[in-house]
This record gives structure tokens, C-alpha cells and sequence, in this order.
């Protein structure tokens, strides 16, 4: 009995699927003799940026799509990081994978290309015949315009000086302005999270399993309940605390390399967070005081996908819905297959959302103050806890 015409097309699209994601054991490690080929796969990805930046071309962005897709998915997937302590990087791989992937559907979709604040096409500003001034390119620059424009793009996360990112939230600046003094606090701040991350990690590592790199639940089944959630909600609260000094040592790291080394200007580079542990509303916590890094992703993702659907509502759910998708399918290349625990956590914010509108609807008050800044805490010190339950699968 021949195969169907479905069973054909299955097998067609699973052996296509499986070229790009090979199973675990079928990937390639990464050695030193294989490891230029996932950065080889992403020029595509930095070709179509140079595209977005110049004008008429719409069509060869979006004929270059399904290449650069495919390429993003396999840098990041058919290649693998086998030394167990080294696992933490296949999922940072598959984070910056989904990152790329969004930016690529925006640049190939975005039919007049991506555009700087004041401009109408690429390079011209409204009412003028001239290049547009490129707001955060250093005045001494060591590559070429076209390379730098096509770079600066592709790294952008906040949009800072973008169309893409008018209205996202940036933290008001602490640090002086003048190139020394701004250089000086942010090594003083990348010193501070870097040892503080470090203390953390120490003592992260004495609670029994979950400090391995084959990993473990922050959740001891010979406790008995009071000290077991005791512990585990001390475990929950340092790691999100390690996340937060990690972010901001990160980005005092990429900081002081922008503005020492590639003359950036210090007003390109504002705080990564605002106070996240002052935060009253789910609302605030996660439009203001958390890192909006990778809000343009969740609304490429889902956001916009959700308010073709569903308009505003739809945006909301899409948007939740990606984030939690993002941290599951980079959990995913570390080899443990698939638990929707965090994509559920995540999924959920657009619900908690809801609920803050409602009850400003009823009560005619937002979610405020002490008793706003207790749910906030609640959902992220408990609600969040079980995202530390390891899938063995």
C-alpha cells in the first residue's frame, strides 16, 4: 500500500525539520575545528540587516528570509557545546537564536526598511535630501559606514534612537555623562555586580544538587513542608537576584567597551533595569522596572501576531505567550527535553495583567503601593517556583 499523500508530507517536513534541528545526539560538537562554521551561518542574518538600511530592498529581504532563518535555527541547534559545564551555552545560543529570528522577520517585513526617529526612508530625514545623521554612530569609527549601519542594527535591543523602539521604557541615567566619570562608575558598578554575582554563585553551589551542572530541583522531598519551601524560596530568591546582578554586569561589560574602546557616547548606554525590586504592579515590574531588552522580540513574536488576531488583548496574550516559548525552546537545546513550566509561567502574565486592568475598572485605583508590591512578590517569589523543578526527560 503506497503512503499517503499526508504521510508523505510528514516525513517530507520531518527530515527537513531534522536537518536543521538534529536530534541531541546527531548534533556537531563544537571544537575548535568546527566552531567558525555557526558564525558563518549568521552572515546572512548580517547581510539582511545592511539590506534594511538601504532603500528599495523589500523584495531581496524577503526572498533572503527563509536562508537566513534556516541558518539562525542551525547555528544555533546542529551545533553543541558537549563539555557539561559548558551546557549554559547551547542555551545562550538558542536565546540569541530566537532574538535573531524575530529581527530578521521585522527587517524583511518592514517594507520601507528600518528607520531611525526623524527619518522616512533610510538615510533621509524628513524635509532633507541628505544622509540622516546616524544618532549612535561614534564620530571615529574604524569600519566602513555601510558595515557600522548594518552592525549597529543588528545589535540594537531597546531601539534607542529607532522608530521600532519610540515609547519603550529608559531608566533615568545615575552616572555623570562626561566620558571619564561615566567610564569610572561603570567599572565601579561592573566590579560591584561582578563580585556580588560571584558571592551568590558560592553560595548557590553549597545547596545539594542545584549548584551541579547536570542540575537539579530547588525542591528536597525529605524535608518536611515548612523548611522545604523555606529553602527553596531562599534558593528562588537568590538565583532571580544572581539573574539581576548578571544582566547589569553584562552590560557594564559591553559598556565600558562600547564607549572606551569604539567611542560610543555615554547617553547611547542608559541603565539596563530600573529598581526592579521596587516595583508595586506586574504592570510596572514588567514595563518599567524590568530590562525591556527583549521587548521588540515578544512583540514580533507574538505580540503582533496576537493583535492581528485579537487586537489589543490578543497583543497582550501573543506577547506573554512568546516570552514563555523563548525560555522553553533555548531550555530545550540543553538536552532536556521539554517541560512547559516556565512557558506556562510566562504565559500567565498576560492574565495577571488582565486582572490589574480589572480591578482599576471596579475599584477605580491601580495596583499600588505595599499591598501591590506584596502581589508582585508573591507571584515572582512564589507563583514562579516552579519553574525549579528539573525535567529529566
Amino acid at each position: 500500500m503506497s503512503p499517503s499523500l499526508y504521510n508523505e508530507l510528514y516525513f517530507a517536513v520531518h527530515r527537513a525539520l531534522r536537518t536543521v534541528i538534529p536530534d541531541l545526539q546527531d548534533r556537531i560538537p563544537i571544537t575548535w575545528h568546527t566552531a567558525p562554521y555557526p558564525f558563518i551561518l549568521y552572515v546572512p542574518f548580517i547581510f539582511m540587516a545592511y539590506l534594511a538600511r538601504r532603500q528599495d530592498t523589500y523584495i531581496v529581504r524577503l526572498l533572503l528570509l527563509p536562508i537566513t532563518l534556516c541558518g539562525i535555527v542551525a547555528a544555533a541547534y546542529r551545533y553543541v557545546w558537549t563539555i557539561p559545564d559548558l551546557n549554559v551555552y547551547n542555551w545562550g545560543q538558542c536565546l540569541l537564536a530566537a532574538v535573531t529570528i524575530a529581527k530578521s522577520l521585522e527587517y524583511a517585513f518592514t517594507q520601507v526598511g528600518m528607520l531611525k526617529i526623524g527619518e522616512i526612508r533610510p538615510g533621509l530625514v524628513k524635509g532633507k535630501r541628505s544622509p540622516a545623521i546616524q544618532v549612535n554612530r561614534p564620530s571615529h569609527h574604524t569600519i566602513t559606514p555601510w558595515l557600522y549601519d548594518a552592525v549597529e542594527l543588528a545589535h540594537t535591543l531597546r531601539g534607542l534612537g529607532w522608530k521600532f523602539g519610540q515609547g519603550v521604557h529608559i531608566p533615568k541615567e545615575t552616572r555623570p555623562l562626561e566620558r571619564i566619570p561615566f567610564l569610572s562608575a561603570t567599572l565601579r558598578s561592573f566590579i560591584t555586580n561582578f563580585l556580588l554575582l560571584d558571592l551568590l554563585e558560592c553560595i548557590i553551589k553549597l545547596f545539594p544538587g542545584v549548584g551541579s551542572p547536570i542540575g537539579g530541583s530547588i525542591f528536597y522531598p525529605n524535608l518536611s513542608p515548612i523548611p522545604r519551601y523555606l529553602i527553596s524560596t531562599l534558593i528562588h530568591i537568590m538565583t532571580g537576584t544572581s539573574i539581576l546582578f548578571g544582566f547589569k554586569m553584562v552590560y557594564d561589560l559591553i559598556t565600558l567597551i562600547a564607549v572606551s574602546v569604539l567611542n560610543s557616547s555615554p547617553t547611547c548606554w542608559p541603565p539596563v533595569t530600573d529598581h526592579p525590586w521596587t516595583a508595586d504592579s506586574m504592570h510596572a515590574f514588567w514595563a518599567r522596572n524590568w530590562h525591556q531588552l527583549l521587548r521588540q522580540t515578544f512583540l514580533v513574536l507574538g505580540g503582533y501576531p496576537g493583535k492581528w488576531i485579537a487586537g489589543d488583548l490578543g497583543m497582550l496574550l501573543g506577547t506573554f505567550i512568546a516570552s514563555g516559548l523563548f525560555h522553553e525552546c533555548a531550555m530545550y537545546s540543553m538536552g532536556r527535553g521539554f517541560d512547559h513550566t516556565v512557558s506556562i509561567f510566562f504565559t500567565l502574565q498576560g492574565p495577571v495583567l488582565v486582572l490589574e486592568r480589572v480591578w482599576r475598572e471596579v475599584t477605580g485605583r491601580r495596583v499600588g503601593g505595599w499591598v501591590g508590591r506584596l502581589w508582585v512578590y508573591s507571584i515572582l517569589f512564589l507563583g514562579a517556583q516552579p519553574m525549579g523543578t528539573l525535567n529529566h526527560t
